[in-house]
């Protein structure tokens, strides 16, 4: 898929949404906030990879397989592969010869058994014949009488098996071959008659232009559509389900709106235009299940006399009025083949669980080294079918240490706790005494009400806050969370003392924590006293 141009991750706050159509109230930050700390920049780009592509949650291949049989033109593509057999004769471009038209169209459905059938139940017919040609599914040759015939090809007995990998692969080419032709229809310059009359009498030179202008179209229109079909499979990522659902105007402005910029009149006839090229394309691939698509209302754009077109975004719209403007929902076989499409074209497009596969250290040491991730998903998948208490043993032990990463590995211990939790506690009570663990794990047991939580020692609470705002250094999308923590603080009265005991906490980060709070901390003298603290923390190390 080409690279996305896309300009705009959201519009401003408190508009959009489901019910409306523009601005699209999203934001980089907080869809890649999980991951945000390894370096993205102002566009929410990693410097070294053009994008991040969210991690996904799919079915398993056999749903994935059945869902793509159940595609009505896949299957009508492996009817007429199975009626061709043992063979079946057809013209020399391999179309069924005039004769079969009729009887294909009733075999498929789309046409009564008996009596006329349409020509576009009969175009319909030979679209499906035409796929089972390009998926290989009926092999085309011909006779020593020079007869041209069709025959079942080798993938159509594992395919009307349900065999996944055959299915998929087939449903996989058949979207590629369904997207490629909506690209090509789109590009298509719509012409008068006496604009073709004036291009056939102005001879070569104007055809080779007019070859030129046709192929920037396409490539437009192809990274048009390949933006969008990313778009989705973001948005879609990060969706709560049953919300995954986008109104056409949001996937436009997502397209077309610059970032932190509210939509011009200039910019909202763009994103009509943008809503308008995409249509047809949708409505295209949702015909092979990628899709599920609502299209424009074409009464929208019906001018009538003295009065002006519709223009999407010009006021607030409710619901349904708001679904008149187009709906989109990228289908779970969509952003399989999605996926597949970002994978060939070298993107990492992990799924959810990827990095859930190994014992516990294996687990956390992977969801922080790991630059594209959703730490709590991970989190889930591990814990899923594993008793409460052993998970939790087996993760408190692996948070412990003092290297790099060892704050971020003691929160997602506690985040695990979390989501086990009250039938975590004996495990949390285990290491209450230990110095790594014990002031968040006490911390976490009087934050579900559990009873007899020993306080802290102060050294262990000392410890505990610098371990935190270590994590929150390590793993933050931005300094927002960790600039309410350092608000926070209980310094105010005497912060002088508190930061003299502070910068004698023995802990790696101690100097990068009060070298933080004394920059951010939004009292003076507060982070004054932080900056001198961070001064003798650092003197200490060396």
């Amino acid at each position: 898929m080409a690279g996305r141009r896309r300009k705009n991750a959201g519009a401003s706050e408190g508009e959009g949404g489901a019910g409306a159509v523009l601005p699209a109230d999203m934001e980089l930050q907080d869809l890649y906030g999980a991951f945000a700390a390894h370096g993205l920049d102002d566009d929410g780009l990693d410097d070294d990879a053009a994008v991040l592509v969210p991690p996904v949650k799919l079915p398993d291949e056999t749903e994935l397989a059945a869902q793509a049989k159940a595609v009505p033109m896949l299957g009508y593509a492996l009817a007429l592969a199975r009626w061709a057999a043992p063979h079946r004769v057809v013209d020399e471009f391999g179309d069924l010869v005039e004769a079969d038209r009729a009887p294909a169209a009733r075999l498929l459905g789309l046409a009564p058994a008996e009596g006329e059938v349409s020509e576009e139940d009969e175009i319909e017919a030979l679209r499906a014949w035409s796929l089972a040609c390009d998926l290989d599914l009926v092999e085309l040759g011909t006779t020593e009488a020079g007869e041209h015939v069709a025959v079942p090809g080798p993938d159509l007995e594992p395919a009307e098996e349900g065999d996944p990998e055959t299915v998929l692969e087939l449903w996989l080419t058949a979207a590629g071959i369904v997207r490629e032709l909506a690209v090509e229809a789109d590009s298509l310059p719509e012409e008068s008659e006496e604009e073709e009359a004036e291009q056939a009498a102005d001879g070569d030179e104007d055809d080779e232009d007019g070859l030129n202008e046709l192929e920037e179209a396409r490539e437009a229109a192809a990274e048009l559509l390949d933006e969008a079909l990313q778009v989705l499979y973001e948005t879609t990522a990060f969706a709560e389900p049953g919300n995954e659902t986008v109104p056409l105007g949001v996937l436009a402005a997502l397209l077309v709106v610059p970032e932190g910029e509210e939509p011009s009149e200039e910019l909202l006839g763009d994103i009509t235009d943008v809503m308008v090229a995409l249509d047809p394309m949708l409505a295209d691939l949702a015909e092979l299940g990628l899709l599920e698509y609502r299209p424009i209302d074409p009464e929208l754009f019906d001018e009538e006399e003295g009065e002006e077109p519709a223009v999407v975004g010009e006021a607030p719209l409710d619901e349904e009025e708001s679904a008149r403007f187009g709906l989109v929902r990228l289908t779970p076989l969509g952003q399989y083949g999605v996926r597949q499409w970002l994978l060939e074209d070298g993107y990492d497009a992990p799924l959810v669980g990827d990095l859930a596969q190994g014992d516990a250290a294996e687990l956390l040491r992977a969801v922080c080294e790991s630059v594209n991730v959703l730490p709590e998903e991970e989190l889930v998948v591990w814990l899923a079918g594993r008793e409460p208490v052993p998970a939790a043993r087996e993760l408190l032990a692996a948070a412990r240490g003092t290297d790099a990463y060892a704050p971020m590995r003691r929160v997602l211990a506690v985040e695990a706790l979390r989501l086990l939790g009250a039938d975590a506690e004996p495990a949390a009570r285990e290491v209450l005494d230990d110095p790594e663990l014990g002031g968040a794990t006490r911390a976490w047991l009087s934050a579900i009400g559990a009873a007899d939580v020993p306080v802290p020692e102060r050294q262990m609470a000392l410890w505990t806050v610098v371990d935190t705002f270590a994590a929150q250094l390590l793993g933050s999308g931005g300094d927002t969370e960790l600039r309410e923590l350092i608000a926070d603080l209980p310094v105010r009265d005497d912060p002088a003392a508190w930061f003299a005991e502070v910068w004698r906490v023995d802990h790696p980060y101690t100097a990068d924590v009060l070298e933080a709070i004394g920059e951010l901390h939004p009292d003076r003298v507060t982070a004054k006293e932080a900056r001198k603290a961070a001064f003798k923390a650092r003197s200490k190390q060396s």
